[in-house]
């Protein structure tokens, strides 16, 4: 009995690794503000893309939009039936009508990827500053997964 005690103990582990692995989730999102050019940074580094965003903070009036960078996971069986929508709560949009942006998930990478989703620059003038953020993943009408931001 106590020789199968370690199978049975891999044999958990397992089936443990399947259903993690078979798990839909959104791991990450980055809010982004862009420049008039419609760049996140000028230059590659982690440290300037901050040091950037920093500066777009301090002058809003040279940000023509906000991209929001998401880091999702998902098994290839079901990345075909999934979508990607984004809420957003916006200074001058309604309080109780978020603005929706959403996009079919495609990505080839065997455990997930990233998606971005943009607010162009007309949108982001028209609907102000974004206050608050809701990201999800659906599996054709069900929320398979989301992320939100403090003040959702």
């Amino acid at each position: 009995m106590i020789r199968l005690l370690p199978l049975l103990l891999l044999a958990l582990t397992a089936c443990g690794n399947m259903l993690s692995a078979a798990e839909v989730r959104i791991r990450k999102v980055l809010p982004h503000l862009l420049d008039e050019k419609g760049r996140i940074s000028i230059a590659p580094g982690l440290f300037d893309r901050d040091a950037y965003q920093q500066q777009l903070r301090q002058t809003p009036d040279r940000v023509s939009g906000i991209r929001f960078d998401i880091q999702w996971a998902a098994p290839r069986t079901l990345r075909d039936s999934l979508t990607l929508r984004l809420e957003l709560r916006t200074a001058r949009g309604e309080p109780g009508k978020p603005l929706i942006l959403q996009m079919p998930v495609r990505e080839l990478r065997r455990r997930g990827g990233w998606s971005a989703l943009t607010l162009s620059a007309e949108d982001y003038s028209r609907a102000g500053e974004v206050l608050a953020w809701r990201a999800v993943l659906l599996e054709g009408k069900r929320e398979a997964a989301e992320q939100r931001s403090f003040l959702w």
